[in-house]
């Protein structure tokens, strides 16, 4: 048995084929394109209820984990000849390619059996492009005392000490 690599000529088996990924088998794992990551590829679980992306960014590794509902449907974008079909995100980073083809039909049955099993939107070309207005962060911890003053312990300003003055102490002896 001949050992394959990349320098001997022998691709694995399916390596000349375009990403097309079944529906019908999830959950499934696969390598995508990821220009920011190290080495330029990121790992991929798609679930019917989650995906979770994995990546090495600076020689730290991450695993993100996304819901299904979070992803705002599924989308078609061309270049060219190929049209690619892909599970649309807010954030870019995070969007997902699911099946690249020439064939509109091959493409139309995909789009429609996406968008059955993961219950989301088949959006339009120009849907699918359009840029999410950035939202306004609410940081639940902001309002919280910070970590110093919480083992402390509040003082009672509202009732101070009483204070007598200019009178006379009275000690009871027996």
């Amino acid at each position: 048995m001949r050992h394959q690599t990349a320098t001997s000529g022998i691709n694995p088996a399916g390596s000349s084929r375009a990403l097309r990924l079944d529906p019908l088998s999830l959950p499934v794992r696969f390598d995508a394109h990821d220009v920011r990551a190290d080495g330029g590829v990121r790992q991929i679980e798609l679930h019917r209820e989650r995906v979770v992306l994995r990546r090495v960014l600076h020689g730290m590794r991450m695993a993100i984990n996304v819901r299904i509902s979070d992803f705002h449907g599924v989308a078609l974008r061309g270049i060219g000849d190929a049209q690619t079909l892909v599970l649309v995100h807010r954030d870019p980073s995070l969007t997902v390619p699911l099946c690249t083809s020439s064939d509109n039909e091959e493409i139309a049955t995909a789009w429609q059996m996406w968008s059955e099993i993961l219950s989301l939107p088949q959006l339009p070309k120009e849907k699918a492009r359009e840029p999410a207005a950035r939202r306004r962060r609410h940081n639940a911890i902001r309002a919280r005392r910070p970590k110093f003053l919480v083992r402390r312990r509040a003082g009672n300003l509202l009732n101070p000490a009483n204070m007598h003055q200019g009178e006379r102490e009275i000690i009871a002896r027996n």
